[in-house]
């Protein structure tokens, strides 16, 4: 038997999260690393899911390099998203703060 549910992917070695190569209802059972888990949510095709439980704060890693940082606690198996991590790929602003940043850079060249 496969430690790993075919449906999932490991893309790199170092990965601390697995990719869904198909569609995972949820309650489905999925094979995570030798544990036998119910899919504790559906999973669309390319999100990722926990490989083995992550802390709070530790790198998300996948395809070998960090993606992120956990923002809270994710079990093994659990939906690994923008509700429990913060993104290390772009920073986050808002229009408002770049209009600011603009409007404070053109005053400054004013005097």
């Amino acid at each position: 038997m496969s430690e790993t549910d075919p449906r999932l992917l490991l893309l790199s070695p170092d990965d601390n999260v697995l990719v869904a190569r198909a569609p995972i209802a949820a309650g489905e059972p999925i094979r995570v690393e030798g544990l036998e888990l119910p899919a504790a949510t559906a999973f669309s095709l390319g999100h990722k899911l926990a490989r083995r439980p992550i802390r709070a704060g530790e790198a998300i890693v996948k395809y070998g390099a960090v993606i992120g940082t956990a923002t809270a606690d994710i079990p093994q198996g659990a939906h690994v998203h923008t509700h429990n991590v913060r993104s290390n790929y772009t920073a986050t602003h808002t229009l408002e703060e770049a209009r600011t940043a603009y409007e404070a850079a053109r005053e400054v060249g004013k005097t």
